[in-house]
């Protein structure tokens, strides 16, 4: 269980989540994460980063039951712990391929939605529940996997979307059998990992650099909003009724 690295590959680094049951990260967790991929792409012998997830989904989120346990403290955590892993697919000095099935929810889109390439199984499905969990956040990260009227309608209701829906806008670049999906992720990066790496790394600072949206400081404003919600108790008051809900 954590964050595991590995090397399938000359210069390809698997950086794999395994959080049972269904991949909410503690804390911790994310900041592992932040750490694996930060490695990774540091590693000049590195040329490509698969991101995938054992399990039945690639990630739920955060750990809500750490928060109402924890209190500010762990919301605060929560916070800077996905600014980290999310700043950290995006900075990665080489393009990472994100390998998606089953559910991708909340803290999930922050991933995918800042990774280079995404490979997902025909069962994944994406969204953001935010507002069914008392949170707010990775509006910025599902805009740039759906155009901004859907992002916001999926934002607003909290519906999921599916692979085949968000291969139709251009932002998933293969979608296959669940079986599958390990070697299509591979094959990917693969290819990617065939050029050269130095230039690589140039290709992937300049495209960051031409990037029309801040991805990080348009995140970090909607992270005020996550607090506000929570120090004024109206997260609590969702959060707990989504609890009450589940069991």
């Amino acid at each position: 269980m954590g964050v595991s690295t590995s090397s399938p590959e000359k210069g390809i680094v698997l950086v794999e989540v395994d959080f049972p049951p269904v991949n909410a990260l503690a804390v911790d967790g994310w900041f592992a994460l932040a750490d694996a991929v930060r490695a990774a792409g540091r590693d000049p012998e590195v040329r490509c980063v698969v991101l995938a997830a054992e399990g039945r989904g690639f990630n739920a989120g955060v750990d809500i039951k750490e928060i109402q346990t924890r209190g500010s403290a762990a919301l605060v955590g929560a916070n800077r712990g996905c600014f980290e892993a999310f700043s950290a697919v995006y900075d990665c000095e080489v393009p990472v391929v994100a390998a998606v099935q089953g559910f991708c929810l909340g803290g999930g889109i922050g991933l995918v939605g800042n990774a280079d390439v995404i490979v997902a199984s025909e069962d994944a499905t994406f969204g953001l529940p935010e507002l069914d969990r008392g949170a707010l956040g990775a509006a910025t990260h599902l805009a740039r996997l759906v155009p901004q009227h859907l992002m916001r309608a999926l934002y607003f209701t909290s519906r999921t979307v599916t692979a085949a829906e968000l291969h139709r806008h251009g932002a998933v670049w293969k979608v296959v059998p669940r079986d599958e999906l390990a070697a299509a992720a591979l094959e990917s990066a693969r290819e990617i990992a065939a050029k050269d790496g130095e230039l690589l790394r140039l290709a992937k600072a300049a495209i960051n650099g031409i990037d029309p949206v801040d991805v990080r400081r348009s995140y970090r404003y909607e992270q005020g909003f996550t607090y506000e919600a929570s120090v004024s108790g109206v997260a609590d008051r969702v959060r707990d009724r989504f609890g009450r809900e589940a069991e």
